[in-house]
């Protein structure tokens, strides 16, 4: 029986939490702990925790002015990395952990908010998803940012509205644009804290913005992404 890791959680507002992720470390039988920085909770210890998982969150990476954590939490992010920890950011995590290795931040060419297919890319064969993910994935987006690629990591996947939707490093630093630990809970605070029906900067901005009533139209949807996630984590946690 494997040891139990201690899974750490950076959270940015209530409603982006670990959803399905928390289901996979329960049935693994691992500790789950988090911090809740939207509270001003403090960062824990390097040895505090095993693995390190930094979920989205409306802000941008660069909002040090509205929300004073970032600087913090950029650079604890940074040192665990550097630690050797494995490492898991979603959407804006995936791009605080571009930003601290130096990979560029900016504004995608679209919105993109909605279930869209995703392509894996080429390099992704060289990685320890080379044989556990298919070629063409129907995932959750809801982003405006985007990242380029930090130096030396491997592009995971594409889709039509935005060219870099993941990326691994060393195969224990993965950055993933889009959400695969979403539940139907979970999109329903997404709606109902954005407001998306009478957000008309979101429906109007983008050929890539569904309207809420697609957004929960079909629960298979949430079955398939969750076993991408399943699948990830246990690679992750396989891997050597």
């Amino acid at each position: 029986m494997s040891p139990k890791l201690r899974v750490h959680i950076l959270q940015h507002v209530p409603y982006e939490d670990p959803a399905a992720i928390k289901q996979w470390i329960n049935n693994r039988g691992h500790i789950l702990s988090a911090t809740h920085l939207y509270q001003n909770e403090a960062l824990p210890q390097q040895n505090d925790f095993d693995w390190l998982i930094v979920m989205g969150g409306p802000m941008g990476v660069y909002d040090h002015e509205h929300y004073p954590w970032l600087q913090k939490e950029q650079c604890f992010i940074l040192d665990t990395i550097e630690s050797g920890k494995r490492v898991l950011g979603i959407c804006l995590g995936s791009q605080l952990i571009a930003a601290v290795l130096g990979a560029t931040v900016r504004k995608n060419p679209h919105r993109e908010i909605g279930w869209f297919d995703i392509k894996r890319s080429q390099q992704s064969a060289e990685t320890i998803f080379a044989n556990n993910w298919p070629e063409s994935m129907n995932v959750f987006h809801w982003h405006r940012d985007t990242f380029e690629l930090p130096k030396g990591a491997k592009h995971l996947a594409s889709s039509d509205a935005c060219l870099n939707q993941g990326f691994i490093l060393d195969n224990r630093v993965v950055g993933l644009q889009f959400h695969i630990e979403v539940t139907p809970d979970t999109v329903a605070s997404f709606i109902e804290n954005s407001d998306l029906e009478k957000d008309e900067e979101n429906l109007g901005s983008s050929a890539y913005v569904q309207s809420a009533e697609e957004l929960m139209a079909d629960d298979t949807h949430f079955n398939e992404a969750n076993q991408l996630l399943f699948t990830l984590l246990d690679n992750l946690e396989n891997h050597t």
